[in-house]
């Protein structure tokens, strides 16, 4: 992943940013809706994005982590 130094946004590919850094950022899992999380992991999803929903195990995996009860 790689992001934008003037707005944030991040891709895959940087040529898809208007000023991106080149230095590789960690991808998080924001933006990957519960729907796509395969049924049979969904129990140890014990955290959630507040910004979008998404789902992670981990809390570092996401923008604006709150953990699940």
């Amino acid at each position: 992943m790689f992001t934008c130094k003037n707005c944030g946004s991040t891709d895959t590919d940087a040529s898809r940013l208007c000023a991106p850094d080149f230095e590789v950022t960690p991808k998080k899992h924001c933006g990957t809706s519960a729907n796509e999380v395969c049924d049979g992991h969904k129990p140890v999803m014990k955290f959630t994005c507040d910004a979008c929903g998404s789902l992670s195990a981990h809390p570092d995996n996401l923008c604006s982590p709150r953990e699940t009860h």
